[in-house]
């Protein structure tokens, strides 16, 4: 089996039959000859339903996360809601309680009203996932570390409570990528990712997919959605997320280690009340995330003693770090949650969550420490 980081190097590499060119062209075209028989004889018919560059996309994170299929959409909510959609309606969903808050708006806004009914539940209590399966139950909805509390799940045991419910894994893989936490090994059914976080890693590209432990069932009602609907990842977007996720094995291993030297300065100093970084020995899933994860992740966050207004004040002060909205990329971004995220929200007012980029560590500490006020 080729090692992650060799399929990553040359990820988007195949060699242009045509001309030779080492790295693929991007294929913008919209439609594709046919011949005179009315065949397709190069298998594609029109980019909504396939692409080549998409395709190449597509085979190389399945092939990175050791899946069997790939779907990619034109950006992570997408990826979100064709999953739901592959669902029907008087399906049971348990999702997480700290998932990422725009999935649970989807849930809430969108699919209630559709038929599909949900539990949120933390995933981190087995009993508490026991309690909330029902015979209709469908879909187990996991993220580990989760978006913004870094809660661990301990993914392997949920797996096992999934298939004894006859329903699906599916977690939400973004912030790990298949070089820090490989799901489907750990028995999951279905990966998500937005790839616009740390597989295009630039913050240039918007995207999402989908990676299946299988090409059948699930997925083939996913792949329906993605082909009839048409939320499909335009071929420029393929392109660039491949050639962002090249460095990915360079990049990532980078960011994590600024991340632990962050969140061990943060966990002592006296303006902050909590740190959230599994990579503590401190952190309540320390353990699984030791024995589940290659590495702890780029994301924390952490909780300033005061009131909102105290946090809002810390992330201003931030120069190195930029105040905005998303995550993955080279730069390193600061932002207040719980006032990004609709209502209610369980975000603490007091919480700050950290993307962790490539700046140098002290340039990064000193920010850190002149914001909080030293």
């Amino acid at each position: 089996m080729t090692r992650p980081e060799t399929l990553l190097a040359h990820a988007g590499c195949e060699p242009d039959a045509g001309t030779g060119a080492v790295v693929a062209p991007i294929h913008l075209s919209t439609t594709f000859e046919r011949a005179p028989d009315g065949s397709y004889p190069h298998g594609f018919l029109y980019s909504r339903v396939d692409n080549p560059t998409r395709q190449l996309f597509e085979r190389t994170l399945a092939d990175l996360e050791g899946g069997e299929a790939c779907a990619a959409f034109a950006s992570g909510m997408a990826a979100a809601m064709a999953l739901l959609l592959a669902l029907r309606p008087g399906d049971h969903v348990v999702l997480a309680d700290d998932a990422y808050y725009g999935v649970r708006r989807l849930m809430r806004e969108l699919f209630d009203g559709w038929g599909l009914s949900w539990t949120e539940v933390d995933l981190t209590d087995p009993g508490a996932l026991e309690a909330a399966l029902r015979p209709e139950t469908r879909l187990i909805w996991a993220e580990s570390p989760s978006n913004p509390m870094l809660k661990i799940t301990d993914l392997a045991a949920v797996a096992r409570q999934a298939r004894t419910a006859g329903a699906y894994l599916a977690v939400d893989s973004t912030w790990t990528t298949p070089l820090l936490q490989r799901p489907l090994d750990l028995g999951a059914d279905v990966v998500i990712h937005s790839v616009t976080k740390y597989l295009a890693g630039h913050s240039d590209v918007l995207g999402g997919a989908i990676v299946a432990r299988s090409g059948t069932g699930l997925f083939e009602r996913v792949r329906a959605v993605q082909t009839t609907a048409g939320p499909v990842m335009d071929p420029l977007s393929a392109w660039l997320a491949l050639r962002g996720m090249r460095s990915l094995a360079a990049r990532l291993p980078m960011q994590c280690a600024h991340a632990h030297r962050l969140a061990r300065f943060l966990e002592a100093h006296p303006r902050v009340t909590r740190v959230h970084y599994p990579g503590l020995p401190s952190h309540p899933g320390h353990a699984i995330a030791r024995r589940q994860m290659q590495d702890f992740g780029a994301m924390l966050s952490f909780e300033v003693d005061g009131t909102a207004e105290d946090a809002l004040a810390v992330a201003a002060r931030t120069r190195v770090f930029t105040r905005a909205t998303s995550l993955g990329g080279t730069e390193s971004l600061i932002e207040h949650r719980a006032s990004i995220e609709a209502p209610p929200t369980r975000t603490p007012p007091t919480l700050l969550r950290c993307s962790v980029g490539l700046e140098h560590i002290d340039d990064l500490l000193e920010d850190l420490s002149r914001a909080l006020g030293d």
